[in-house]
This record gives C-alpha cells, sequence and structure tokens, in this order.
C-alpha cells in the first residue's frame, strides 16, 4: 500500500510540474540544449512571391561551440562565405577571394555590406528567443508551438539585419537608417520533437518605404538543424592566415 501512495505522489509531482511548463518554458529549454551541444548546422530558406525584386538564395551555416562558425549565403549566382572566430572575420567575395573584414569595412560597393553583414550576424538560437518573446498567446499542438507576432516584433523581422540564422532581407551596401515599415503582421512556429529543436519558421509581411517609394513585402523563412554534436568547419588556408593574422596597430599621431 505504501509503495502505491508513493508511486501515486510521484505521478501526481510529475503531472503537475507538466501542467506548469508552459510553450514558451518548452521553446527556451529547447533552446538551451542546443546552445549546450558542440556543433550544428543550420539551413534556411526564404519563399517570397515571384514578383519579388529580392530573391535571396539559400543560406547554410555552421556552429562550433568555442570555435569556428562559418556563414554561406547566395543570391542569384553569388555565394559569399563568412568565416569567423571570435572578433577575427575572414570573408570570401565571388570577385575578390578571401579578404579580412577589416579590408572590407572601408570599402565602396558590396564590400561595406557584407562586413555589415557579418558583424551583426546571430547565431539562430538568438533569433529563437527573439522570436518567442516576440510571439503572442504562443499555443502547442504536438510537437509544433506557434503564434501571431507582436507589430514591434514583425517590423524586426522586416527589417534588414543581415542575421546568420534568419535569412536576412531586402537592403544595401549603403549604411545608414533603415527603411521606414508600416503595416507589419506576422507568425512564427517552432517543431520541438523530444525537448530538441528541429525546426522554426517565420512569416512576416508589411510594406516599406524606399526613398519615398512603397514597396509590399511578404516573407516565409525557414530554418532547419541538423548534423547536431557531429558538425565540423573546415577553414580554408587563404582564410586560416586572415583569421590568424594580428590586428594592424594603429598609426601614431
Amino acid at each position: 500500500m505504501k509503495t502505491k501512495l508513493l508511486f501515486s505522489a510521484v505521478a501526481m509531482v510529475a503531472g503537475s510540474l507538466l501542467a506548469d511548463t508552459t510553450p514558451g518554458d518548452l521553446i527556451t529549454n529547447a533552446v538551451t540544449s542546443l546552445d549546450a551541444q558542440p556543433s550544428y548546422s543550420w539551413k534556411t530558406t526564404v519563399v517570397v512571391p515571384d514578383d519579388s525584386p529580392f530573391k535571396p538564395g539559400p543560406s547554410t551555416g555552421k556552429l562550433v561551440k568555442g570555435g569556428y562558425s562559418d556563414l554561406t549565403t547566395t543570391r542569384g549566382d553569388a555565394t559569399t562565405e563568412i568565416i569567423s572566430k571570435g572578433d577575427a572575420i575572414a570573408i570570401s567575395s565571388p570577385d575578390n577571394g578571401w579578404q579580412s573584414a577589416a579590408d572590407l569595412e572601408n570599402a565602396q560597393g558590396p564590400g561595406r555590406f557584407m562586413v555589415m553583414q557579418a558583424r551583426s550576424a546571430k547565431a539562430p538560437t538568438a533569433q529563437i528567443l527573439d522570436l518567442a518573446s516576440a510571439a503572442t498567446a504562443l499555443k502547442q499542438d504536438g510537437d509544433v508551438i506557434s503564434g501571431d507576432l507582436t507589430e514591434a516584433g514583425a517590423k524586426a523581422q522586416l527589417a534588414f539585419r543581415g542575421r546568420r540564422g534568419g535569412g536576412g532581407g531586402p537592403g544595401g551596401p549603403g549604411g545608414g537608417a533603415g527603411p521606414e515599415v508600416s503595416g507589419a503582421k506576422g507568425s512564427v512556429k517552432f517543431w520541438i520533437t523530444g525537448g530538441n529543436l528541429t525546426k522554426f519558421e517565420y512569416k512576416v509581411s508589411g510594406s516599406m518605404s524606399f526613398n519615398g517609394n512603397d514597396m509590399a513585402i511578404d516573407r516565409d523563412t525557414t530554418t532547419e538543424f541538423t548534423d547536431i554534436g557531429t558538425t565540423k568547419v573546415t577553414v580554408p588556408p587563404e582564410a586560416q592566415k586572415i583569421l590568424d593574422a594580428k590586428p594592424a596597430a594603429p598609426a601614431a599621431n
């Protein structure tokens, strides 16, 4: 009898703990678990309307904890690869091969844009927490947790930030103030199986004003995780030289 009572008490406590776990808690726990892994890979795809002037291709990423990260993005036929470790960044462009961020940040044209993308990049797990905090009334249906984004949350995703896991958005090398965004709305989904985060998706729409010209934006971005714990980053010799180089000393006055 005592054993049965003890078993019943344990079951009640476990049931109570499960009942108190919110969808937001499940997302946070899954992110914590993924961040604790030694490495992982991801692939991000972005779907936009056929008439959209900006059609980002798929991007892939690899992250080794305490080591290198590797982001490869495509736009049309152009492929850009960014490898970093700490503050050291090496960028490979279609026309100029491997260069350091310091070489490119004062350059004209797309080089400056690539540096901005590299320096502002976030790991996908950081973006997941941003999305979850910007979602309202998260609800769980099996392995899927979903919710609508607040207007501010949708607007943040519409604005270009060059995220490592989010697919990015329209933007250019000019820098300066970003475009004005209005009518922003969106939704988000997270797939969590057995406590493991396997995929997330967010859809955003709204209107952007570029130099007084309004343009409708409708974007569906999906990121899937693979090779968790087994991902490795191979650094080309040209990139390794850049990453190992010591920063130049400032010029004397």
